[in-house]
């Protein structure tokens, strides 16, 4: 059988440029060769696209973009060709793509933009299209949606720079302390602060606000943080639902990737009842949102037993010890498989 050829994107001009470059060398490293031949196609923190032919671990140490392992190169939009063009200095070449597996986190990549292009060339996408991918990384739409489905959300004020101050102080009284402040578009925990009195505020804005033109003031949800994988389209199925199990403040940039004074247990330490409920409502979730391929729905779970939706991301990190992976792993599909069986998704969407 010839091989499928997988455009892998990584890197991206979003302050999750690195977390990209793991993710991706984990895929990379995952991918079935029997089955596929990988394209790397590399994009700069500025934004510029390359044709990347080197080894994987000059993505791990971010030593990829270089004159002797790059080669500029752009997708065509051109929906008759699905290929990737490579401008050499003599002229220009392709290269076919079957199939595109953006490796991208944050603003221009995750949040349907890449997702979009692709889909305007006729090249098929390994998970979510663009639309899913807008409302997974827009937390105010995301949670109205979700809401809509008899799903408990956050409270939640969304904020723009020219919005009075007395507005947000307002809600946040309201509200109570401890509470969140956020970027509505952003991920990693980029530009996220708990912060529990009132003059503390003004600060976590501003910070969210170099984040995002739009900014939340969010209920804080008592409880712990539980996430479960999804995969499929029409009929998608779930991974073990995984707990979070934080010593002290919440799961931000540093504790995500290096879990310092933090826990995953997968399986979640939950009734299997309880578990059941979270995979029924991610999968709930996941439909609501439009998502197709892949995603991690994150939830809170409440000393109550409410689960709490918080948000999808559509791009989850990919190494080998991230959550996605691991909560497949534990319901008995390996990486690899893992990773197989989101392209065949892709490529079924393409097709039907």
């Amino acid at each position: 059988m010839e091989k499928l050829n997988v455009a892998v994107f990584f890197g991206g001009c979003s302050p999750e440029y690195s977390v990209s470059l793991s993710s991706a060398s984990g895929v990379i490293l995952n991918l079935d060769s029997e089955k596929y031949r990988v394209v790397l196609v590399g994009i700069t923190q500025e934004g510029s696209w390359y044709y990347y032919t080197g080894p994987v671990d000059k993505l791990l140490n971010d030593t990829w973009c270089n004159t002797r392992d790059c080669i500029p190169a752009v997708i065509s939009p051109n929906r008759g060709e699905r290929c990737l063009l490579l401008l050499k200095p003599e002229g220009i070449s392709h290269i076919p793509v079957d199939i595109a597996f953006p490796v991208l986190h944050g603003g221009n990549g995750e949040d349907g933009t890449i997702q979009g292009l692709l889909e305007l060339a006729g090249i098929p996408i390994a998970g979510c299209g663009t639309l899913a991918s807008a409302l997974g990384m827009d937390k105010d739409r995301a949670h109205k949606l979700v809401s809509l489905q008899g799903i408990r959300v956050p409270k939640h004020l969304v904020l723009t720079p020219d919005t009075p101050f007395a507005e947000a102080e307002s809600f946040a009284g309201e509200i109570g302390y401890p509470l969140y402040v956020k970027p509505v578009k952003a991920g990693s925990s980029y530009g996220v602060t708990k912060i529990s009195a009132p003059d503390q505020l003004s600060a976590a804005l501003s910070l969210a606000f170099h984040y995002d033109t739009q900014a939340l003031v969010e209920e804080n949800i008592d409880g712990f943080e539980v996430g479960c994988a999804v995969l499929g389209n029409d009929d998608p199925v779930t991974g073990e639902v995984d707990e979070i199990e934080l010593s002290g403040g919440f799961f931000d940039f540093t504790e995500k990737y290096t879990l310092k004074t933090s826990a995953i247990h997968v399986p979640a330490r939950i009734e299997p009842e309880k578990s059941d409920e979270i995979k029924k409502k991610a999968i709930c979730i996941y439909k609501a949102l439009g998502c197709s391929g892949f995603a991690r729905v994150d939830m809170f779970l409440t000393p109550q037993g409410e689960v709490v939706f918080n948000e999808v991301n559509t791009i989850p990190g990919f190494t080998e010890h991230s959550r996605y992976p691991g909560m497949m792993k534990a319901a008995g599909i390996p990486f690899r498989e893992v990773i197989s069986r989101i392209l065949e998704l892709g490529l079924d969407a393409a097709r039907a």
